[in-house]
């Protein structure tokens, strides 16, 4: 039995324009550019970024012809870095120019013994992993989507920041932000987790000057944004960007969200205890890389959990699907996802892991915390992922549609708790749909013991004994 608490967790989000983000970004968008022309090809693909110059290296193997300095002017625009003045006193820099900036390119092809080990002469069920590594996977039930609510509650802070920024209602935002959250939580006898009050929220987000700031500069359609054509604007004070943040970011996002309750996010809010910091350093006009150096892979806590449950260490973007770091993280999300979703647990993490060149994972482990329904056990569940569940590079690929140009748009606000959907012949977030297993909700620990039995043969040809 698990001791019944009460505890603080905090979780934090960067926005798209963060640096290291803006890095992955622009990997994911490399990615989507090689696939879209060869849904085989082979890309490790990182990013580096500072100042006004944005590099991309790495190994790739396609049959795509790339305009590298294209796609990275292009995703350094659409984030919405238009100006960069060499200047750290100067208010008109955002940090970066999609136009100006120096883009540097250092890519040789995958090696021939990694290719020969994973893929050359193999079967599409066959073809191994592309390196050894953990992963790892979460759910718990204390939200619609059953994602940790600090974690989701701040990565929709951020996205909400941006939101209201490209769509011009806080105009005077630019790309660069971060946020953090606190939430009280009472653990229950049954290892279940309740988010009680939301007891701290944090945000910093880049902005233009003060009070000075004109719209027609700051919005002069050199990003994403069309230019401003309307009444002169002039950016509001510090205490009064509070306010507006307050009401347009916070409120907003606290309403978006749904707990297991079925009530919104907001009715665990109270402004009047609860401990809101905006811009706390205050002034932040300088952002981006002017501000910070960036690197792919360096935001791998926010692209997953927020600390909630377990990582491998594996970083996402940037990577074909026969990079496990990546595949198998989605495969195990989806798992995780899958059992708590059918009731048959309330928390859920799910390990993987893989041996370069090998298909089948070399292990497979599923923690419940306590909270599995009652007839039913840890290792029942676990059996019943064996079932339903194949975890082979190859079949992930088919499974979650993995070879698909669609990475991009995970690169930015979490690979999980967003909404599955199909866009243009593509299923983005594919590992956020579950699999129903509600056939086993009225089955109990021998039930499912006696179906795995009877399915030896074919969980051996996916998972090892």
């Amino acid at each position: 039995m698990v001791e019944t608490r009460s505890f603080l967790f905090s979780s934090e989000s960067v926005n798209e324009g963060h640096p290291d983000k803006l890095c992955d970004q622009v990997s994911d968008a490399v990615l989507d550019a090689c696939l879209k022309a060869d849904p085989m090809s082979k890309v490790a693909c990182e990013t580096a970024v500072k100042d006004n110059m944005v590099m991309v290296f790495g190994e790739i193997s396609t049959a795509a012809n790339l305009d590298y300095d294209k796609i990275v002017r292009d995703q350094v625009r659409e984030i919405g870095f238009s100006s960069f003045v060499d200047d750290l006193s100067s208010v008109d820099s955002k940090g970066l120019s999609c136009d100006t900036c120096e883009v540097l390119v250092r890519i040789n092809k995958q090696s021939p013994d990694i290719a020969g080990g994973v893929h050359v002469g193999k079967d599409d069920m066959d073809v191994g992993a592309g390196d050894q590594g953990i992963m790892f996977g979460y759910a718990s039930d204390e939200t619609e989507c059953c994602m940790p609510l600090t974690h989701l509650l701040a990565t929709k802070l951020g996205k909400q920041l941006t939101d209201v920024r490209k769509d011009g209602t806080l105009w005077w935002l630019r790309p660069d932000g971060k946020t953090q959250v606190t939430i009280a939580y009472d653990q229950h006898a049954d290892g279940s987790v309740v988010p009680t009050k939301i007891h701290t929220l944090l945000i910093s987000t880049q902005h233009a000057e003060p009070s000075k700031a004109k719209r027609s500069i700051e919005q002069d359609g050199k990003d994403n944004r069309p230019a401003w054509s309307g009444e002169e604007q002039i950016a509001p004070s510090m205490g009064e960007m509070d306010e507006l943040i307050h009401d347009h970011v916070i409120l907003k996002t606290l309403e978006s969200i749904t707990l297991k309750n079925g009530k919104s996010a907001l009715s665990l809010y109270n402004r009047d205890d609860c401990h809101v910091h905006l811009n706390p350093s205050r002034k932040f006009i300088i952002g981006g890389p002017q501000g910070d150096a960036g690197l792919t892979g360096r935001k791998i806590i926010i692209d997953t959990y927020g600390g909630w449950g377990a990582h491998g260490g594996g970083a996402f973007s940037g990577k074909d699907p026969t990079k496990v770091d990546r595949s198998a993280a989605y495969a195990c999300r989806w798992m995780a996802k899958s059992i708590v979703a059918a009731g048959l647990c309330k928390r859920a993490l799910v390990q993987l892991s893989y041996a370069i060149g090998v298909a089948k994972p070399l292990s497979l482990f599923v923690e419940t915390y306590g909270t599995e329904r009652a007839g039913l056990s840890a290792q029942a569940i676990t059996d019943i992922v064996k079932l339903e569940f194949d975890c082979r590079p190859g079949a992930l690929a088919r499974d979650l549609q993995l070879r698909e140009p669609k990475y991009n748009k995970t690169a930015s606000y979490c690979h999980f708790g967003r909404d599955s959907y199909v866009e243009d012949g593509k299923k983005f977030f594919s590992w956020e749909d579950p699999v129903d297993l509600s056939k086993y909700s009225a089955m109990n620990a021998e039930d499912v013991a006696k179906a795995a039995e009877d399915h030896k043969d074919a969980i051996l040809l996916k998972w090892v004994d």
